[in-house]
């Protein structure tokens, strides 16, 4: 299983918004830490950018998998966070 490294951004939004969204983003991100081809259909790769993007309804989560280590540095709505 991978580590999770989040970034204080990231850790900022997972605190302010629901309680049981924040849960569903980290049981999604943990999902795909366990198996990356059980999340095939949420996540896929970014363009013009290194990384993958994890959809978790209106949230999307962008990650960097650097082997043992799943990077999390930034989570946001679906309309603000590619920018």
């Amino acid at each position: 299983m991978k580590q999770f490294s989040y970034t204080k951004a990231a850790i900022k939004v997972l605190r302010r918004m629901p309680v049981n969204t924040a849960k569903l983003i980290r049981t999604k991100i943990e999902a795909y830490a366990q198996d990356s081809s059980a999340q095939t259909n949420n996540a896929k790769p970014l363009k013009g950018r290194e990384g993958i993007r994890l959809r978790v309804g209106d949230w999307r989560v962008i990650m960097d998998d650097q082997g043992n280590i799943l990077a999390v540095p930034d989570i946001g709505p679906l309309g603000g966070i590619y920018d």
